[in-house]
């Protein structure tokens, strides 16, 4: 059943267990061995999500790049001649202070 273990040597850690713990604690430990198992088990699902997760980004980030690299080749070239307009900066003059 459990690899070596009998079915009677799995009664006699049953009765150790019920003799240590007594009766009334014997549903406490079981509800909080059941709890954790469960949330062992919601970890582990969690977990395999996650990961799904970022493949999944991973294979969406590797399929956007060659549409950027496309959109930034069809760009036209920026002039470096462009003109750069100065204003001029007026002068504070000390009559306007008046």
């Amino acid at each position: 059943m459990f690899g070596s273990l009998g079915f009677t040597e799995l009664i006699l850690i049953l009765f150790i267990v019920l003799i240590i713990f007594g009766a009334g604690k014997l549903p406490q430990l079981g509800e909080g061995i059941g709890k954790a198992i469960k949330g062992f088990k919601k970890s582990v699902h969690e977990a395999d999500a996650i990961e799904a997760e970022a493949q999944a980004q991973a294979q969406q980030a590797q399929q956007a790049e060659p549409v950027q690299a496309q959109a930034i080749q069809a760009q036209p070239p920026v002039s470096m001649t462009t003109p750069v307009v100065e204003e001029p900066v007026a002068a504070a003059s000390p009559a306007s202070r008046g």
